[in-house]
């Protein structure tokens, strides 16, 4: 297995730090992964237009790929990384989709998870991980704190039994 990249389910969203450097956190990656109802959220708020340079896969079993040519939709989330790691690129990034994430990482296949703790109460939303869920041990990979919002921006990465 090539291990030259890492499939990281990453949270990062709502407040933009202005000390956050998002082009190079953006650098890292060369192909999004993204759940139905991610996109469509995008679709609504007419930003699914992928950023040049990354590739967007929409992993889905309602939508039709005719009708976003744009992007990859795909059926098969197993088959899609699996079908990734087989090919040289930079990390792939699990954008939104909690039950997507939740999916990959009963198949053993996330590697790192990068969370960013912001200093709001939002009073309800979408779980991180939803339930039911494997239990999954994550080791510290490294965190930092954004002082001028009081954001910290964790990485984690899936330990392997």
């Amino acid at each position: 297995m090539d291990t030259s990249w890492d499939l990281k389910a990453s949270m990062t969203g709502f407040v933009r730090d202005p000390e956050m450097d998002f082009s190079e956190i953006m650098a890292q990656f060369d192909t999004f992964l993204i759940g139905r109802k991610t996109f469509e959220t995008m679709v609504r708020m007419g930003s699914d237009k992928p950023f040049a340079g990354i590739q967007y896969i929409v992993l889905s079993r309602t939508l039709r790929p005719g009708d976003f040519p744009h992007v990859m939709v795909q059926s098969d989330a197993e088959g899609a990384v699996k079908e990734l790691r087989a090919k040289p690129g930079k990390d792939i990034a699990l954008f939104g989709g909690g039950e997507l994430f939740r999916s990959l990482l009963a198949m053993g296949m996330v590697d790192r998870i990068e969370v960013s703790v912001i200093p709001i109460l939002l009073g309800g939303g979408i779980p991180l991980l939803p339930p039911p869920a494997t239990r999954a041990i994550l080791k510290l990979r490294q965190q930092r704190l954004y002082e001028k919002t009081g954001t910290i921006r964790l990485e984690y990465d899936i330990v392997r039994s």
